[in-house]
């Protein structure tokens, strides 16, 4: 949507000159507004026209059954879907009793912009009615970063060419109409209707509904106050029933005469409170909005990523497109965890319900890694969210006759909801990626009260898991036969490498953390020989090579697979999933997404520095990129191999995936991994950021490789560290590392160390990338980037 004529490419702001229509449904999606609890998105304040109306709140959902051609043994039961929940942004307007709608009358102007500073969505319209009389609307809307539960709207309206009867209603709306639901009926019978009324209420300026779902047993409250400005004959009553709450307001205007109407909104929602404690929660919270007002929720939003952005900002100098893009989604990504508070990290964030709001091991291994460097305490709450679940984890392990945790592939709340399993129950490296997280979160801060009590369950679960689905041959190399990896067009295979060097990592982590906490150890019974059982699996670890090649096998016997035919694979059948039968993507050497390359990010000393030319080489000829997780991971190992040409398409790729809706299902939500994998492509790309885990017997200590390519001049980012905040300035040929607050500290440039204190900044020389030849990638699946570096480096 970013080259669309009607979008400009602004550093600090996403600006949309223009309303068309047929982007409204992606222009609903990027100019969504969250903070990890709350979700509004981006639909015109008067509801119509809309592509997908939204209003969301993070852990509600409606269950509904599982299909199943033939029943079998540890099929989950029920699925769950994110619900549409009560909407407060909804401001209708009459002008002379025409319906402000933009498919009727003329629209004159149209401007929205989302400030990623002030995290204020505005919006300004001339409209000329059915009746000929022309109006200016301006309206601005926030989801508060500081107070969770709110959201706010302030709404004016004001003629400009004669005298004008105007009448705002403010609603609160639920069970939404929505577009059809193409797909599964069950999930259709889920989302229309889901809400039961129990409570509705409106007098004075106040408004209030709660409602229960049926299946999931969930209640929602919502709340809103207004204040009212307008001319001594603005009037306003509130009426309700049991789906819509409204104040109706009314004023006779003229030019230089505006009505404005400021909207709190306030939400709630509990499986256990009482519909006496859900209205006053929800009644609680609205009160304090109003007492804050306006200007006081704008004040505290603007602190609050002020804050943020001193610890998190990217500048690229070279290419304006890619600052707006890496700006637009650190925004996002923030907004989908800030106060998400023990929720999960939904797939699509806030913004939409694909995926159903599922979320998966996307949270842990591409939107955490960016949010431990910038805004740790997020970290810590969505981790805390996969603690409580496991319960559910322990029992799903039983039921599948295995020891410790299994975590669900995808869900909502704990509960395994995918219904494939060789791409769901058999994706056994969740549980590795989750371990990865909280060892990372917890080397990034020193969170020691974490690591003994949530990271401690957390890997000590984990480990046992995986000494439960591997086993040793009478060699004694241990193997985990049976699963699938981060590559979704590979099933059921033996030794995937991803998975068994995350578990291998996975192993000493627990086996550590049970010597630093022996009174934890004796609380869940890991005794000294429980722990050498892991060091013994991790240390005879089966890791899949062929010696022919020299390079390492995605799975056992992998690189012995018929490779696809590319060549006869028109342009037309990707994504492959759609138009192949998985029992043809499984027996064949293609690759949906990066697998050994993301093991060469996860795990990077498990790798010479030729094992990674070599691997990467190999699988960039077989990756086809059906996945928006994929381009982010090849971009780092492009870097890290000195393709950097290539490393800056795939940045593009990772970071327009939205913007440009390249997987053309924007509508149903950003793609927030691939968000937080513009940061990864970036800084860990280019800046070679990597945390040394003390594998190899290395320290924990943090590295930095970086390399800029030819379109870029300047990169500088700043990451946050037990304490510190440390700004790395990238040029051509040199690199700057300064610390900008916290104790002295030391970290690896290129491999060697450089020790920095605060006012001591220190330079080092970029050395030159190894020279290679560029890989090549499957017909009709090299990057458009590219082909459009070629041509300016041919003018």
């Amino acid at each position: 949507m970013i080259t669309h004529p009607s979008y400009t490419v602004e550093p600090w702001s996403l600006r949309e000159t223009d309303l068309n229509l047929d982007v409204l449904a992606q222009s609903e999606s990027v100019f969504a507004l969250s903070n990890g609890h709350v979700g509004w998105r981006g639909n015109l304040d008067e509801g119509e026209p809309h592509g997908l109306p939204g209003a969301y709140l993070n852990g509600v959902y409606e269950r509904h059954p599982l299909p199943y051609a033939e029943a079998g043994y540890g099929y989950p039961e029920s699925g769950q879907t994110a619900i549409n929940v009560t909407d407060g942004k909804v401001i209708r307007l009459l002008v002379d009793d025409h319906p402000y709608d933009l498919r009727y009358g003329r629209l004159l102007s149209h401007e929205r912009v989302l400030d990623f500073r002030t995290g204020v969505l505005s919006r300004t319209a001339r409209w000329t009615s059915p009746g000929g009389r022309t109006v200016r609307i301006t309206s601005r809307r926030l989801v508060s970063f500081t107070q969770r539960a709110v959201a706010a709207v302030v709404y004016e309206v004001e003629p400009e060419d004669g005298p004008a009867s105007v009448a705002i209603q403010s609603e609160l709306v639920a069970n939404e109409q929505l577009p059809h639901v193409e797909g599964d009926p069950r999930v259709a019978a889920a989302t229309e209707s889901p809400l039961t009324p129990e409570e509705h209420y409106a007098e004075e300026t106040r408004l209030r509904l709660v409602h229960r779902t049926d299946r999931s047993g969930l209640r929602v409250g919502a709340a809103a106050d207004h204040t009212v400005e307008g001319p001594d004959n603005t009037r306003w009553s509130a009426q309700c029933e049991p789906d819509v709450s409204r104040l109706t307001v009314t004023a006779d205007l003229t030019p230089g005469q505006p009505l404005r109407l400021v909207k709190f909104v306030a939400y709630g929602w509990s499986g256990e409170r009482s519909l006496p404690s859900m209205h006053d929660q929800v009644d609680g919270a609205v009160a304090v909005a109003v007492s804050t007002g306006w200007d006081g929720l704008v004040a505290e939003q603007r602190a609050y990523l002020d804050a943020f952005w001193a610890g998190a900002d990217v500048e690229v100098e070279g290419d304006a497109q890619i600052q707006q893009a890496v700006r637009f989604a650190l925004f996002h990504v923030l907004q989908a965890a800030a106060r998400g508070e023990n929720r999960a990290i939904p797939a699509k964030g806030l913004t939409g319900t694909g995926y159903d709001g599922h979320s998966f091991w996307d949270s842990e291994s591409y939107v955490m890694p960016v949010l431990t460097f910038t805004a740790p305490e997020t970290v810590a709450s969505a981790l805390r969210w996969r603690h409580s679940t496991l319960p559910a984890a322990r029992e799903r392990a039983r039921q599948l006759g295995l020891e410790g945790a299994v975590f669900p592939w995808r869900t909502i709340d704990g509960a395994e909801c995918s219904a494939y399993w060789p791409a769901g129950t058999a994706a056994f490296h969740i549980n590795a990626d989750i371990a990865l997280a909280t060892v990372r979160y917890i080397a990034a801060t020193g969170d020691e009260e974490f690591e003994r009590a949530e990271g401690f369950d957390i890997l000590v679960d984990t480990a046992r898991l995986w000494r439960s689905v591997g086993h040793h041959d009478p060699e004694g190399v241990f193997h985990i036969d049976g699963v699938t990896g981060p590559d979704e067009y590979s099933a059921i295979a033996r030794d995937n490498l991803y998975t068994n060097l995350m578990a291998r990592q996975n192993l000493l982590a627990a086996a550590d953390v049970a010597i630093r906490h022996p009174d934890r150890a004796d609380e869940l019974g890991v005794d000294d020989e429980e722990a050498a059982t892991w060091r013994d699996a991790a240390a005879r670890m089966a890791i899949p090579y062929n010696e022919a090649l020299g390079v390492h096998e995605q799975s056992a016997g992998y690189t012995h697979f018929q490779r696809w035919d590319f060549e006869g694979t028109p342009p037309e059948n990707y994504p492959l999933l759609l138009n192949y039968p998985y029992f043809d993507l499984y027996r064949k050497q293609v690759v949906k997404q990066a697998d050994v390359v993301l093991a060469m990010l996860e795990c990077p000393y498990a790798f010479t520095e030729e094992d990674k030319a070599r691997n990467f080489a190999y699988y960039e000829a077989l990756t086809v990129r059906d996945s928006s997780l994929s381009a982010c991971c090849q971009a780092v190992l492009a870097a890290d191999t000195g393709h950097l040409r290539l490393a800056y398409a795939y940045l593009a790729e990772a970071a327009l995936m939205d913007l440009d809706d390249l997987e053309h299902n924007t509508r149903d939500g950003l793609h927030i991994a691939s968000l937080a994998g513009t940061w990864i492509a970036v800084v860990g790309g280019f800046g070679g950021l990597r945390w040394h885990l003390g594998e190899d017997e290395r320290p924990d200590v943090l590295g930095f490789a970086p390399r800029l390519p030819e379109a870029l001049s300047r990169v500088v980012f700043t990451v946050q560290v037990r304490g510190r905040r440390l700004k790395v300035d990238i040029g051509p040929q040199r690199v700057r590392y300064r610390l900008v607050e916290g104790d002295p500290v030391t970290v690896l440039h290129h491999g060697d160390p450089v020790t920095l204190a605060v006012d001591a900044p220190q330079d080092r020389p970029v050395p030159p990338s190894p020279v290679r030849p560029e890989p090549q990638q499957p017909r009709g699946r090299r990057p458009e980037g590219l082909a459009e570096l070629d041509e300016v480096a041919g003018q």
